[in-house]
């Protein structure tokens, strides 16, 4: 109790507050809600998201159910996004094919974050010929010229994995192992950088003083540390991937008619721009307000993971 009489009292709220130590993921997210536009996008997927999830459960009208009455009908109380040339409603396939272009989306962006962090740990944690084996294979690979690529293997693989596979497991497969094989390169030479820098840190040298191995200074010690680059260069890998199924679906080597996603329903409704242009019209805004939404997510989550930007 203070001997002169005069009451002790705590400081105003804001220094308190401040008084209070984040975590660095609570100080990320902290910084990441004052990025407006990235916030704003975050919310705006999350309804993209949702809506594909839980839009089939409840618009119940198939995917397929043809109704030749309703031929390339305009969007109306009735079909909300319009019809096709076979009268199914436009709502029902987009919001199915969502959760297939999210999926492949995302499927492919674990790959090639998988294979970019397994590929560029080994190269910055080794040295002499693994590093520049594994970095000559990596700029082999950047070389190649991606869309021939993958339009030549989808080509030569799409049937012996439907017959092995199936249909939609098939393609599936096919479309994922073939986008994140050739996404992995720009990860991998990312998390290569981030180990040549963090492997000569005090903290490491301390782990390596105290009889710390190899794996456990890369587990426990530099790959955390990776991992704020290497979540931006994910979210710009799904946006990525969800455009080259978009583009595959287009040319006519995707999925086929009867399993929708956005780029199939792009590439049915070419022919269609004059008469029925909502046929083209949701899908690509579909594409277009998921691709957007995300390169915003990924542009506030770089600016939320780097302590030297000042938010």
């Amino acid at each position: 109790m203070p001997t002169d009489g005069v009451e002790a009292r705590p400081g105003p709220p804001n220094e308190r507050a401040r008084s209070v130590s984040l975590s660095p993921w609570a100080e990320a997210w902290r910084r990441f809600k004052r990025h407006r536009m990235a916030f704003f996008s975050l919310w705006v997927l999350a309804v993209l998201v949702l809506a594909v999830l839980l839009g089939p459960l409840l618009y119940k009208v198939g995917i397929n159910d043809i109704d030749f009455k309703a031929r390339l009908v305009e969007p109306s109380a009735r079909h909300l996004m319009g019809t096709d040339d076979l009268g199914r409603d436009l709502l029902a396939r987009v919001l199915y094919g969502g959760r297939i272009s999210l999926a492949v989306g995302l499927a492919a962006m674990l790959m090639a974050v998988t294979v970019g962090v397994f590929i560029g740990a080994i190269a910055g944690i080794s040295r002499g010929w693994v590093d520049n084996v594994l970095m000559w294979v990596t700029d082999l690979f950047l070389s190649l010229p991606q869309l021939p690529l993958l339009l030549l293997l989808i080509f030569l693989f799409r049937d012996p994995l439907k017959k092995l596979l199936g249909l939609e497991v098939g393609i599936f497969i096919l479309i994922v192992v073939v986008i994140g094989g050739f996404r992995w390169m720009p990860v991998a030479r990312l998390v290569r950088a981030q180990f040549f820098s963090l492997r000569e840190k005090e903290f490491v040298e301390a782990a390596r003083a105290l009889g710390a191995s190899v794996p456990r200074q890369v587990v426990r010690h530099i790959l955390p540390n990776s991992l704020g680059p290497v979540i931006v260069a994910a979210s710009i890998d799904v946006a990525a991937a969800i455009i080259a199924e978009s583009t595959l679906s287009f040319l006519g080597l995707g999925f086929p008619s009867d399993i929708p996603t956005w780029g199939r329903i792009l590439y049915d409704g070419r022919d269609y721009m004059d008469v029925a242009a909502h046929w083209a019209l949701f899908p690509g805004l579909a594409i277009f307000l998921t691709v957007l939404s995300i390169n915003f997510v990924g542009d506030g989550l770089r600016d939320a993971l780097d302590p030297r930007r000042v938010l």
